[in-house]
């Protein structure tokens, strides 16, 4: 068997670049394997996936096709992991369309080797459609949009007797814990205190002077809107690359939910502002210097979708509306901890401080993002 060739991977841009972790190779997962004995020998390392965060792909074994997902171990340490395991396990207890998580040997979900974390998911039903497609670009179709919001209100109904404590995870989640204080800024500064990589990184920054200006007149808009939103576990990942399809056409339904690496306690309305900011604003296009609109009409499918399974209120249109604009704020201040002081990347921090974070709050305040939050906070449903 050969090794596994150079990975490439999705950046923060349009363009593949070179991964930040190495690919999977054969060895690695015949000596995975061992952990797992019912799983027979391998056969073949036949794909790797391009998402950013981890090295993951699909094998064969004596007894089929498995997904295998490896973590640095400074990102994913095993009870780290198993914390969106258990969430995995109460949804398809409960019916949802998630993939089995295979237990190893010692009857854990999660494996530590070395410096890495592995994992090992059965392989979910349905048509990977959207298997090559970079975050936040754009749905095939208004249909794709609809089925999206149905599974995602089906996912949150399946989730909400769900009570585990928020993830114990310092990095790469997707969560409102600093946008829900009371002061904001005092929450970063205490985030930034914790970890130091996000202090050695901020300290060159105006970021304080910025999210002023940028950050505070929102979340005061925002944080009485949240006191009455019940808790509750949510995806925090909804692109139509984290979903499985029931065929190739227009007119497709979801099948299966991928994905759960940036899970944590929010709350639902959270969750589907998440949805439309990664699937009906063209941030990749407007990254790049492009001009393209929101997909007002992908929006409206997206939410009637939702509002077919669990109906929103106009109340939870306007608080969409307050909340769409920082719902990035807290996960892209994660990705600059992450990359400053994991990846041991200052550019990459760049690009998610001034093009993310700062740059979607700015882009808010523009002619575009004022148009799609007036609309939003018009949806008739």
């Amino acid at each position: 068997m050969s090794n596994s060739p150079i990975r490439t991977a999705h950046g923060l841009g349009l363009e593949p670049v070179a991964a930040d972790w190495p690919a999977l190779r054969e060895g690695d997962i015949e000596r995975l394997l061992l952990e797992y004995p019912q799983l027979g020998a391998l056969h073949s390392l036949h794909w790797h996936s391009p998402r950013p965060f981890s090295a993951a792909g699909l094998i064969t074994t004596g007894t089929g096709t498995l997904f295998v997902k490896r973590h640095h171990r400074n990102v994913r340490e095993a009870t780290w992991l198993e914390e969106e395991h258990r969430l995995i396990a109460h949804l398809h207890a409960n019916g949802a369309p998630v993939a089995a998580i295979v237990p190893n040997r010692h009857g854990r979900t999660a494996t530590s080797q070395d410096d890495w974390t592995y994992e090992i998911h059965r392989v979910a039903e349905g048509v990977d459609l959207y298997r090559d497609a970079l975050s936040w670009s754009p749905l095939q179709s208004l249909q794709h949009a609809n089925a999206a919001g149905q599974a995602l209100a089906k996912l949150h109904l399946a989730a909400a007797d769900y009570n585990a404590a928020p993830r114990e995870a310092n990095v790469l989640l997707v969560n409102a814990r600093l946008i829900s204080q009371d002061d904001p800024l005092a929450a970063i500064a205490a985030a930034a205190e914790a970890d130091g990589a996000l202090a050695d990184y901020l300290q060159h920054k105006n970021w304080h002077a910025q999210l002023s200006e940028l950050l505070l007149p929102r979340q005061a808009v925002l944080l009485p809107l949240l006191k009455d939103q019940p808790p509750l576990w949510t995806h925090n990942d909804w692109h139509a690359s984290n979903l499985l399809w029931s065929d190739s056409s227009a007119e497709a339904s979801v099948t299966s939910v991928l994905d759960f690496g940036l899970a944590d306690r929010t709350f639902a309305l959270f969750d589907l502002a998440n949805a439309i900011e990664r699937n009906c604003v063209p941030w990749l296009d407007l990254d790049s210097g492009g001009t393209a609109p929101a997909q007002l009409d992908a929006i409206d499918a997206l939410l009637a979708g939702y509002h077919a399974i669990k109906p929103l209120s106009e109340n939870d249109l306007r608080t969409l509306a307050a909340l769409l604009p920082l719902v990035h704020v807290d996960f892209a201040l994660s990705e600059v901890a992450y990359f400053q002081g994991i990846v041991g990347s200052t550019s990459s921090a760049d690009v998610a401080y001034d093009a993310y974070l700062i740059g979607h709050l700015h882009w808010f305040n523009g002619a575009e993002g004022q148009r799609l939050l007036k609309h939003l906070a018009q949806v008739q449903l």
